[in-house]
């Protein structure tokens, strides 16, 4: 998994952000959500200053761990802290270049607060990356990581949460694994929602790439990754049901 957190972001994320943002040795890049850090891996191996915050202990030590030479060189460092806090807030205002979630978005409560308040975090000129999959899209309740058949039904999460409760109860799945798909359904996001808070937020989309099958399939199914055809793209709601995932770049 973490081999497959690097390859994909050296090989699709960090390309996707260049477009609009040079990555170089003075780049100060932070990831929200970082887990052990294997997107940040191909930062730190071009020489960004890089930070990772998550609320994921257990990963933050993993990480503090397998980057311990970088983070004594201070080219490094990865925190078990909320990005609210004011402690991190007076640390990090205004200080980095590029921020990236992958993967994390869908996962965050009260994204209309969450987005705007990067701004707080960025220097003017820097930008936001975001990947992550439409709720709409065939498995983005995430419910593939159900334990039980039911995992490799598509689309079942959109029915109504009562109605999707009940099905996993049904199948058998633990409580826990229901409690965290109830908050994933919470928390999920559409591309016009994304959109429209990105809007408001005062936000300008740099760059946007929907894929038909998503970069991370390559590993997860040797399929190789295909871009969401133009004509789909453009068809508001519909495009969230054939989109398994889409790359988006933001800044002031």
């Amino acid at each position: 998994m973490y081999g497959q957190q690097v390859d994909n972001s050296r090989t699709y994320v960090m390309p996707f952000i260049e477009q609009t943002k040079p990555i170089t040795p003075d780049t100060r890049v932070l990831e929200i959500g970082c887990g052990e850090g294997g997107v940040l891996q191909p930062f730190i191996d071009r020489s960004c200053y890089c930070v990772g915050v998550d609320l994921d202990k257990v990963r933050i030590d993993t990480a503090n761990d397998f980057f311990e030479d970088k983070i004594k060189e201070g080219k490094a460092e990865f925190l078990c802290m909320n990005i609210y806090d004011d402690a991190f807030l007076s640390r990090f205002a205004n200080s980095f270049d590029v921020i990236v979630l992958k993967d994390t978005i869908e996962h965050v409560p009260e994204q209309e607060k969450f987005i705007p308040y990067l701004k707080k975090l960025l220097k003017p000129d820097g930008q936001v990356f975001f990947g992550f999959p439409p709720w709409y899209m065939p498995f983005g309740g995430h419910q593939q990581v159900a334990i039980n058949k039911i995992s490799m039904l598509p689309y079942y999460h959109i029915l109504p949460k009562p109605v999707y409760k009940s099905i996993l109860k049904m199948f058998g799945e633990s409580k826990n694994k229901i409690e965290e798909l109830m908050e994933i359904y919470d928390t999920r996001i559409s591309i016009e929602r994304f959109e429209r808070i990105v809007k408001r937020s005062g936000f300008k989309v740099k760059q946007k790439q929907h894929f038909l099958l998503n970069p991370i399939y390559k590993y997860k199914f040797g399929w190789k990754p295909i871009k969401q055809t133009p004509i789909i793209s453009a068809i508001p709601f519909v495009r969230n049901f054939l989109t398994t995932c889409v790359y988006y770049t933001i800044g002031l």
